[in-house]
């Protein structure tokens, strides 16, 4: 009897010995939210920065490039963990109006220091941004879903206001400079320019209360849809969604920093190559939306395609609602011209990825054949860029 009894109690004693308290759990998760190389590859942003690595050498630019690319990674799993704590739409805003602030704090402190054109610097960095976000990531994610789901479901009513917004403020801050009669166009007058950037922060401010408060469900998955394997994952603490998010914002200013550091190399490059200088404008601010891209495709890779649009167009509104401001007050405040207008060939190309995207999101239902035809209208941005 003692035998048969006594493996018995050696099992019972093993399984009390496996079983994992909530405070365990809760520990082993947060964990798994940070890993180590997370934390360890933005901490060394700032340190990279400090010691201008990337204006030393050759190899120092490699090490500069190499730690960008970190942080832009970092970047996006932190965002993911923040995203997952907040739920949507908060957690696809919170990354898109992060790296807007970061992008505006870059755009302004290069016109404060006089590099390059400060009367274009805005204007090209702006319309580059939102070709990238409108035809290249959306392009890529639809591509991407499409390829892996076949179709995918998003919510119709959302997508569609964020389009509307879209189209009124980039035409109010873009294409109308060129036809104002008050002073030569493509610039706006004090008055016109005070105007555009009230009216595009009232527009971008509306958009994000409808977005999260008004009309949240527009911007939620489908309820039909089929929901992904890790929907119903525990978020993580409150404690670890801070530090991610405290985090997230240090990769992202190492991602802009690092950038801005490298961008001479980058002019360097581009101009030895016989591009013309536009590219330089192009690939920073490629660099500079990094991080929502791969977090854009990420998410449409496990069939999230409402979370790769809510950040793709709350990316694009973002940029203009909060750049165009910022500039506004700068050329006011220090007397500088800003040139907002974008030339013909540019027009063409933002009402033709407008006209596109209206029908290709108007249906609530993607294929490959969408994501192919955004990515050609960017292979045709690019090219017209380099061979105008």
């Amino acid at each position: 009897m003692a035998g048969a009894t006594d493996p018995e109690a050696a099992l019972a004693a093993e399984r009390e010995e496996v079983v994992v308290t909530p405070a365990t759990k809760r520990a082993l998760r947060d964990r798994a939210a940070l890993p180590l190389w997370s934390l360890i590859i933005p901490a060394l942003g700032p340190v990279v920065i400090l010691l201008n690595v990337a204006k030393t050498s050759g190899i120092g630019v490699l090490v500069a490039a190499i730690i960008m690319f970190g942080c832009v990674i970092a970047a996006v799993h932190h965002a993911e963990v923040v995203a997952h704590k907040v739920g949507e739409p908060f957690g696809t805003l919170v990354l898109a109006v992060a790296v807007t602030v970061i992008e505006v704090s870059l755009i302004v402190s290069l016109m404060l220091s006089g590099s390059g054109d400060v009367a274009t610097l805005a204007r090209d960095t702006v319309f580059a941004a939102i070709m990238i976000i409108l035809n290249f990531i959306v392009g890529i994610c639809l591509l991407v879903g499409g390829i892996r789901h076949h179709e995918q479901r998003f919510v119709l009513r959302g997508v569609s206001a964020a389009l509307s917004v879209l189209a009124a403020m980039a035409v109010l801050s873009l294409v109308l400079p060129n036809y104002t009669s008050t002073v030569p166009g493509p610039t706006l007058s004090s008055s016109q320019l005070t105007f555009v950037a009230i009216v595009s922060l009232i527009l971008y401010a509306t958009f994000v209360m409808v977005q999260t408060v008004r009309h949240r469900d527009y911007f939620l998955p489908a309820a039909d849809g089929a929901l992904p394997k890790d929907a119903h994952a525990e978020p993580p603490s409150v404690k670890t969604a801070w530090i991610a998010f405290g985090v997230l914002l240090v990769a992202l200013v190492g991602v802009v920093l690092l950038a801005k550091d490298l961008s001479p190399t980058i002019e360097a490059a581009v101009l030895g190559a016989g591009l013309p200088l536009t590219v330089v404008g192009i690939l920073i601010a490629g660099l500079v939306l990094a991080p929502e891209s791969l977090a854009a495709v990420k998410a449409a890779r496990k069939d999230r395609l409402q979370t790769s649009l809510n950040l793709a167009m709350g990316s694009a509104l973002a940029t203009i609602g909060l750049t165009i401001p910022s500039v506004a007050v700068v050329s006011l405040v220090m007397g500088w011209p800003l040139s907002l207008g974008i030339d013909a060939k540019s027009m063409v190309l933002f009402a033709l990825s407008m006209l596109v995207s209206t029908l290709t999101l108007g249906n609530g239902r993607t294929t490959v054949l969408a994501g192919i035809v955004h990515l050609t209208i960017f292979a045709a941005y690019l090219f017209t860029t380099v061979i105008p």
